[in-house]
């Protein structure tokens, strides 16, 4: 006999004690049943210094909901837990701590600043793996992984031996993203780009020799210290004459020469730019190609190194003004313009990028990225939604080559190491970087290992098969590799997916995974992006915790199209706990009349009524439609399936009506009634579970079916032999007739608890037999005590029409006509004050010729509203008149 729930549905009670059954129990861990094909997702790393955050929940609600939904499916599936050592973040964190404890990595060494980063990650590291619990995640916490353990650390060593090996790795003096805070480069994917109100400053350069001189036009007057040419258009007419010659650099007296390259934009400024190779790429390219000096003026922190002259020390915007101070004391310095130009900024921490020319360690990205270029144009990787494929082919038919090498302390250590002539040996040890500096020199040599680590990502690019065990071929790798789906946002498109399908390809000739969901950014009400900064960012705990986590589960899958942003507010929380709630108080119910069923009764014998026929049908379509739509990866629409099944079909109709029967009623009738709300509960509950597994599990267990765990019994299928059409055709006549009922009472003010009575013509033989054959519905959904058909119609009713069958509801006996009256001329009179003032701004010709377009559109639309409401009014007092 199934037993009772509480009459209090509590989220937090029944969260917590489920969480900590299904973990214990392994629910969540791949079994290697070789019966069950594999089904895998990679969850993408959360950064070891993260805390959950509103963009977490979603993502991983969406994910935990697919993999749910597999695993009831038939599949034994894996998603794969983990977390990212997040190089630049995590060292900042640390380095803050040593700051407050009064040292610096610098003071306490490298060794014991790694060690202290070790023990921060094994304290601080990993809050999020255990807040993501209280969201119900079913990860197999068992295969958990993080980018710099020992297994992961193996396989990032030897894809960078193999990519240097092929000549896809090499290390070159180049120019790169500098962060003077982080003290290293950075690639151009990780550099923001905000736009900001700056000043374009225009600069005399005399010409030697001469009285004449040149204006340059810049943004950042301080680079030029490091001035070594001016450029021109060989074509602008205006300079030809200069081309060869040299001008004197204004504060350095140093001659520099005139060049001429098809970069410089005649119609930009005066058409003469200043030329700063080692600190603008632009520069430096030009640099390359005309043979200018290449000068470095600035320390790793931006500050004026000694080929700066007499600003030597100053910080770089502080050598800014001294610099256009001196500049205008020597009258060097012609004009000022307001100007807005996008600067770059760290995505770390938000430092204003300086260009900077260094030597670092490159991936020679062409090559990579053909392929990854072919397997989404020929549809092997399925990306959605479809417009972000042309952001993707966009990024790789126009990419650069990827600077790998970061000049921090924390990460994996690049492989290589160096002899004293300067000859590198990339090898996945010392010892064997020695046997090959060994073979080379005829003797043992001593090597110095490179102090560069590897920039974050390239670890990351690697994660749907290290995670795995590769490069060793484990049972994992085996079984579950390719991964299947990949669910991220599409702000890490470049950073990370595009990334993993070239090293995957590369590595294993296989792509990691075929379908890419790339979901929304939640944003607040008014469409901002969350941040602590901005203050409209709730911590998602404490939404848990008001409103529990199947709540906010299934509000965000319900909400949330493929792609498409959610504006978020409690709102939408607070439609999920009502359903939450609903489905409990159904269920209550249900489980309170299943007390005296014998629950091996089978479907075989039974008598099943209209009612019956209808849910168990309208259960096969939504059974059908919601596994169409999860295939699909259509979450929202499934999540939409369930709800209007089991909140709609299930609990306002079926249930209602089965009180009827089920109520202090005995015999095969109430059997039937019980077999039904039982098999339709079970079907249902399996239906919500992957977008709400707490509240669904603790409900099923209470059916006792005699299986362990929801989570691992079957989702429901389609079963035709319950599919009946004249059924579902027939009952929802039934219910469109019910709910016409319901809406004259409203309209009329009749209390649901009056009894009342209808009268009924129709020509349709069928629906009159429906009718003659349910009148204990229609009195229990609609208080109808009798009803007759074509008798004769009193003056005062209210009538609605569905399909060719009239009704008709007898108004006089229930309602008080002259408050009816005067409450409708209120009604009225309030409408009327609305429409005057709308008429007023339509006849105003000031608010007609400046608003836009479309207010005055609203406005128009608004009166037609207005002017229907009065009419509709008008006519419901003339009816009681």
């Amino acid at each position: 006999m199934p037993s009772e729930l509480n009459k209090v549905y509590t989220p937090a009670e029944i969260e917590d004690k489920w969480y900590k059954i299904w973990e214990e129990k392994g629910y969540f861990n791949a079994q290697h049943n070789s019966e069950k094909p594999g089904y895998s997702i990679a969850i993408p790393p959360p950064n070891v210094t993260g805390i959950l955050h509103m963009g977490h929940m979603l993502n991983n609600a969406i994910q935990d909901a697919i993999i749910r939904y597999k695993r009831m499916s038939g599949f034994d599936t894996l998603w794969i837990p983990g977390m990212d050592h997040a190089g630049i973040a995590t060292q900042n964190k640390v380095e803050r701590m040593l700051k407050e404890e009064g040292t610096s990595k610098e003071e306490i060494g490298y060794d014991e600043f790694l060690r202290r980063t070790w023990e921060w990650k094994e304290k601080h590291g990993g809050l999020i793996t255990k807040q993501l619990r209280k969201l119900g995640v079913s990860l197999d916490w068992t295969r958990e992984r993080f980018t710099m353990d020992e297994g992961l650390s193996e396989a990032v060593k030897e894809v960078f031996v193999k990519l240097y090996n092929d000549g896809l790795i090499y290390r070159g003096e180049y120019i790169v993203n500098w962060c003077p805070h982080d003290k290293t480069a950075l690639a151009d994917d990780e550099v923001n780009h905000i736009d900001k109100k700056g000043k374009i400053w225009e600069i005399k350069y005399r010409i030697k020799d001469t009285d004449d001189y040149v204006i340059i036009a810049t943004t950042r007057p301080e680079t030029m210290l490091g001035d070594t040419g001016v450029a021109v258009n060989p074509n602008d007419d205006r300079y030809k004459h200069l081309i060869g010659k040299k001008v004197i650099l204004p504060l350095m007296n140093r001659e520099i020469p005139v060049v001429a390259d098809e970069y410089v934009d005649m119609e930009f400024g005066t058409g003469v730019v200043k030329m700063t190779p080692s600190h603008d790429p632009n520069d430096f390219e030009v640099a390359k190609r005309t043979g200018l000096e290449f000068i470095n003026i600035f320390t790793e922190d931006a500050h004026v190194n000694s080929n700066g002259g007499k600003y030597e020390g100053l910080e770089r915007f502080a050598a800014r003004k001294a610099i256009l101070a001196d500049l205008e004391a020597e009258g060097l310095l012609v004009g000022t313009k307001e100007h807005s130009h996008a600067v770059g900024h760290c995505y770390r921490c938000d430092s204003i990028i300086e260009p900077r020319v260094s030597t670092q360690w490159f991936v020679k990205m062409e090559p990579l990225a053909k392929r990854a270029l072919e397997v989404v144009k020929n549809g092997q990787i399925q990306i959605t939604p479809k417009r972000w494929e042309k952001v993707y082919y966009n990024w790789l038919e126009n990419i650069r080559d990827w600077t790998i090498s970061r000049q921090i302390w924390w990460g994996h250590r690049i492989p290589a190491y160096y002899a004293e002539d300067g000859t590198v040996f990339v090898a996945k040890s010392l010892e064997e970087a020695e046997a090959q500096a060994h073979e080379k020199f005829g003797k043992d040599v001593n090597l110095t290992e490179e102090t560069d680590v590897l920039d974050t990502w390239f670890s990351s690019a690697l994660w749907p098969f290290s995670t795995l065990g590769w490069p060793d071929k484990t049972p994992d790798l085996e079984k579950f590799f390719p991964t299947n789906a990949l669910v991220t946002g599409a702000d890490i498109l470049f950073f990370w997916v595009a990334r993993m399908v070239m090293m995957s390809l590369y590595i294993n000739d296989e792509i990691p995974f075929s379908y890419v969901y790339l979901h929304g950014i939640i944003r607040d009400e008014k469409g901002r992006k969350m941040s602590k900064s901005l203050g409209n960012s709730p911590d998602p705990l404490d939404l848990i915790a008001k409103y529990g986590a199947d709540a906010i589960r299934f509000s965000f899958l319900y909400n949330t199209s493929q792609g498409q942003d959610i504006h978020f507010s409690e709102k939408l929380l607070e439609m999920g706990s009502t359903f939450a709630n609903k489905v409990w108080n159904a269920s209550r119910f249900v489980l309170s009349n299943l007390e005296d069923f014998d629950v091996s009764t089978t479907s075989d014998n039974l008598e099943f009524k209209l009612e019956d026929k209808w849910v168990l049908s309208k259960l096969q379509t939504a059974s059908k439609l919601i596994n169409e739509n999860m295939e699909k990866y259509e979450l929202d629409a499934a999540a939409k399936l369930a709800y209007e099944f089991f909140r709609g079909d299930f609990c306002d109709w079926y249930v209602e009506v089965a009180k009827t029967r089920v109520y202090g009623q005995e015999g095969s009738d109430k059997v039937v009634a019980q077999w039904v709300l039982r098999h339709v509960l079970d079907k249902g509950l399996k239906m919500l579970h992957p977008f709400m597994p707490f509240i669904t599990e603790e409900i099923w267990q209470k059916l006792q079916t005699g299986e362990e765990t929801i989570m691992l019994s079957n989702f429901p299928k389609e079963e035709k032999e319950f599919i009946n059409i004249d059924t579902e055709k027939e009952f929802d006549c039934l219910k469109e007739i019910i709910s016409a009922i319901r809406n004259i009472r409203g309209e009329a003010n009749v209390s649901p608890a009056k009894k009342i009575e209808v009268i009924f013509k129709t020509v349709d033989e069928n629906a009159k037999n429906i009718l003659q054959n349910n009148a204990k519905i229609l009195d229990k959904l609609a208080n109808v005590e009798k009803y007759k058909f074509d008798a004769q119609i009193p003056k005062l009713v209210g009538f609605r029409l569905v399909d060719t069958t009239e009704i008709y509801v007898p108004l006089a006996d229930l309602i008080d006509l002259d408050k009816e009256i005067e409450k409708l001329e209120k009604s009225i009179e309030k409408v009327q004050k609305d429409l005057d003032r709308t008429l007023n701004k339509l006849s105003n010709e000031n608010f007609v010729k400046r608003a836009k377009p479309e207010a005055v559109e609203k406005e128009k639309r608004i009166k037609e509203e207005l002017e229907n409401k009065i009419a509709k009014l008008t006519e419901s007092i003339n009816l009681y008149k």
